[in-house]
């Protein structure tokens, strides 16, 4: 949950118990990977048993929204689930297999998620989510229609009860026994960018790239 002061509160469920030191309880920190992905995990119990699925995801000061067919299992839980955000930043390669690791920015929520129906809120939910996988996109492609509409579930999961954990820097073992070994050790930073459009064949081959998806080409795709 979230103090008036901006900071996420200690629940049993967000506390960490190992490596509190990568812990961050700033809710800007929350923010932060959120903005930086946009691919999430959503873990629901289906049928009695988990599932964990893969998808897309907006979000604004209180809600983060996530979206998909009527028919959809995962999408029609009344019970609590967990939603994890992951961005990889690299390996970390130390001089023992023990010490290896990988430099990341991570988020774990967790809540009771609302169905949108409420019409507005259900075309604001689609357009942060658009706009977040997609910036400019919302004004440039045809909106939904009514029956799109009646076909698509929104759910919005209060941003109330959340943790936040990152690891950044070389290997921890610089000061250890294992640094008289002298192996290599360090880093390997993986960066991904957005390439150049690929425009849909069936276009006329003089359409023209859009200015906002043209941007996007060479930039980091963990940047907004």
């Amino acid at each position: 949950m979230t103090d008036i002061d901006g900071r996420l509160s200690a629940t049993p469920r967000t506390t960490l118990r190992r490596m509190k030191e990568k812990g961050h309880r700033d809710r800007t920190a929350l923010f932060d990977v959120l903005r930086a992905a946009f691919v999430c995990h959503l873990g629901v119990i289906v049928d009695g048993g988990p599932m964990v699925v893969p998808t897309v995801y907006g979000f604004d000061d209180r809600h983060l929204y996530l979206h998909g067919s009527v028919a959809s299992r995962s999408l029609t839980t009344d019970a609590e689930v967990c939603v994890t955000v992951t961005v990889v930043d690299g390996l970390v390669l130390a001089r023992s297999v023990f010490e290896h690791g990988i430099n990341y920015r991570s988020a774990m929520i967790y809540g009771r998620p609302r169905w949108v129906t409420d019409a507005e809120e259900k075309l604001h939910g689609l357009r942060l989510l658009t706009e977040h996988v997609a910036p400019g996109q919302w004004d440039h492609a045809r909106r939904p229609n009514r029956r799109e509409l009646a076909a698509t579930t929104l759910l919005a999961l209060p941003l109330a009860e959340a943790s936040v954990k990152t690891r950044s820097g070389p290997p921890d073992d610089g000061d250890g026994p294992d640094a008289a070994l002298g192996l290599w050790a360090g880093e390997l930073p993986l960066v991904a960018r957005w390439e150049q459009p690929a425009t849909d064949p069936a276009l006329p081959p003089t359409t023209p790239v859009p200015a906002h998806v043209a941007a996007r080409a060479g930039t980091r795709a963990d940047q907004a």
